[in-house]
């Protein structure tokens, strides 16, 4: 990712979408830009107009913190797209270093983390990283997501968005689902902008989806903890479901993702009536478990 350009089409972003009335001024004579200009922004922010332009331009190389919360401040940056902002930052003042030689490494769950999945009979649980590749999961999470793994998805959740067509079923509110599916990728680009893996999966998604070609474009980041969303699943029907995401502290950018259902709702109805379809199918041995490969320093 190009930490120049990415910073720019940010800050520019976020500058169009706010009007002056959001930011609390007064809209005068004929505006050619939409939102605010930069010379707005520059005074929200108590920056000289042409401080403010450098920066607008991709270079974050020596601004201080202090300068850039007065610049989210300035835009209204939300806690995704405020961390995001200092992700950039970080990166482009060295915080990101390039290493010299890799060698691969085989990511496996922990015997107990494996045992923490199988525990949770109730809902779909699984484990994730930040490119959206499920890495393990427990039963009904394997039968919840059986298209994720048995399709073009290859068991990541943004190209089963995005490249199966089936996901516009099991998504109801599919608009909403590829918005916020490309916003975490997003905000893990700037978590790691040298991940070479979440690079290939952007410029693969990015070839063969104009959907998500637009939205990429569009520079949203969104945190992702918890929230209740609908579902379509092709054998039990509507499902609306609560999810909770914890970070799993000894492993740092995985996050562990739990689906329930009201007790005694319709949905969980139709998630028992699935748990029950999963346990008749015939499965090989330890299916919940899918590796990765990731590099580490040598």
């Amino acid at each position: 990712m190009d930490t120049r350009a990415e910073a720019r089409e940010f800050l520019m972003s976020r500058r169009a979408r706010l009007s002056p009335e959001a930011a609390g001024l007064t809209a005068t004579g004929h505006r050619r830009v939409e939102g605010l200009r930069r010379s707005e922004v520059a005074m929200l922010a108590d920056v000289s107009p042409e401080y403010y332009a450098k920066i607008e331009r991709g270079n974050l190389v020596g601004v201080s913190d202090t300068v850039l919360e007065a610049i989210s401040r300035a835009l209204q940056l939300d806690d995704a797209e405020h961390e995001h902002l200092f992700d950039l930052a970080r990166t482009a003042n060295g915080g990101v270093r390039p290493v010299r030689r890799r060698k691969p490494k085989t990511w496996e769950p922990r015997a107990g983390l494996v045992r923490a999945l199988e525990a949770i009979t109730q809902g779909p649980a699984f484990v994730r990283n930040g490119r959206l590749d499920v890495l393990a999961v427990n039963a009904l999470g394997r039968a919840f997501y059986d298209e994720v793994f048995d399709g073009p998805g290859q068991g990541n959740l943004a190209r089963y968005c995005f490249l199966d067509p089936r996901a516009k079923a099991f998504y109801p509110d599919w608009e909403t689902a590829a918005d916020i599916t490309v916003a975490i990728l997003r905000t893990e680009a700037g978590h790691d902008p040298r991940d070479k893996q979440l690079q290939d999966l952007v410029g693969e998604l990015s070839t063969r989806s104009d959907a998500f070609r637009i939205r990429w474009g569009a520079h949203d980041v969104r945190r992702h903890g918890s929230g209740t969303k609908q579902f379509h699943h092709h054998d039990v029907g509507a499902l609306t479901l609560t999810y909770e995401g914890l970070e799993l502290t000894d492993e740092p950018g995985l996050s562990f993702l739990i689906y329930t259902a009201e007790a005694g709702s319709a949905s969980q109805e139709r998630l028992d009536l699935l748990a029950s379809l999963a346990a008749t199918t015939a499965t090989p041995p330890h299916p919940a478990v899918r590796r990765e490969t990731t590099t580490t320093k040598e």
